[in-house]
């Protein structure tokens, strides 16, 4: 196997990644609005949350990343004030917030059951929070019309939320939560629901709302390609902590550990000796690649993305195996194959 890149750098895969056990995040030019510090979260004996420390900025894309039960939705319910942190702070604009209930904070919550109003149409289920407020008839019916042009519903007013597709409820859950003007939207894995291309589209339309009404938006998933194609920033949580914080192509491309390595994208993971800077060993072979500040001859992890390999006669490759099963994926075909020191 030979990588992409051989045909770019003189033959040598310069794509390396090394596995290293810290957690960054990028810089911000825009004003901090939220900080979740030291928090952490017990359910009697058990602790969901351990100590997290994350700052959130005004106008980001935010996605919490990971499997079910590493703490992401807990995260997401202590900023929304569902839940109290067994310890540490929550900050909003410098003022601690963690004992204020839900319906004082600046944020709204759109959850992956919409929990719609049957009774009430697309207009009443938009206007319910401003009706509440007492807000006059002629400023909800403008700021509903608004909502409406936005999530592109023009002309559903009148509509029976029962009898919407469930892309159009959830823009109609979308609308209501953002008819009040919150500083921050939360998203509970709003798309779970969703078939596979309107889910796409969807994911399309969420992103272009965020820009349109520039406020932040703090979104929960454990969908890749959801955290990757929408975001500013991705937070990777796994066992209650934060792995590590970055835009989609730092976690993507610079992954800080073997959980992010394994857990975004496909990866192959290899062993290996770095013998000096800019220089690894693996798989009996010696590669150039971007990396320094190791030992000499420090034993390593080596991560392959699937994207970064292509097959080749034998007599071109410096990893050589046998091809042990091929399937379809659609666009393209993965090819499993299996040599004397490896698996890819």
């Amino acid at each position: 196997m030979e990588s992409r890149r051989d045909q770019i750098h003189s033959g040598e895969w310069k794509g390396l990644l090394n596995v290293m056990q810290t957690v960054t995040g990028k810089e911000h030019t825009n004003e901090q609005t939220h900080r979740v510090e030291k928090s952490h979260k017990n359910f009697d004996d058990q602790q969901v949350l351990r100590g997290i420390n994350l700052d959130i900025y005004e106008n980001e894309f935010l996605t919490l990343l990971g499997p079910s039960g590493c703490g992401k939705t807990t995260t997401l319910r202590i900023i929304a004030g569902f839940e109290e942190p067994s310890g540490g702070e929550v900050l909003f604009n410098g003022i601690e917030i963690s004992k204020l209930p839900p319906y004082k904070r600046e944020v709204n919550t759109v959850f992956q059951k919409y929990a719609l109003f049957p009774h009430l149409n697309v207009a009443e289920n938009i206007g319910f929070g401003l009706n509440l407020k007492k807000v006059d008839k002629d400023v909800i019916a403008q700021k509903v019309t608004k909502m409406l042009k936005m999530v592109g519903l023009e002309g559903f007013e009148k509509r029976d939320v029962t009898l919407l597709s469930g892309g159009q409820q959830q823009r109609v859950a979308i609308a209501r939560a953002l008819v009040n003007e919150p500083k921050i939207l939360l998203l509970d894995e709003p798309l779970g629901a969703l078939d596979a291309k309107i889910r796409k589209q969807m994911q399309i339309e969420l992103k272009k709302i965020q820009q349109e009404v520039g406020i932040t938006f703090i979104y929960v998933t454990h969908d890749q390609e959801e955290a990757l194609s929408m975001s500013d920033t991705v937070v990777v949580m796994n066992n209650g902590e934060i792995q590590q914080i970055g835009s989609p192509t730092d976690i993507y491309n610079e992954p800080e550990n073997r959980f992010v390595a394994s857990f975004i994208g496909e990866s192959n993971i290899i062993e290996g000796i770095m013998i000096r800077d800019y220089l690894v060993q693996f798989d009996g072979f010696e590669f150039e690649c971007v990396d320094k500040g190791f030992e000499d001859n420090e034993e390593i992890e080596v991560v392959l993305r699937p994207e970064d390999l292509d097959i080749v006669e034998p007599s071109q490759a410096k990893i050589s195996g046998v091809v042990r099963n091929v399937t379809f994926k659609g666009v393209h075909y993965r090819n499993s194959r299996r040599n004397r020191t490896a698996h890819l």
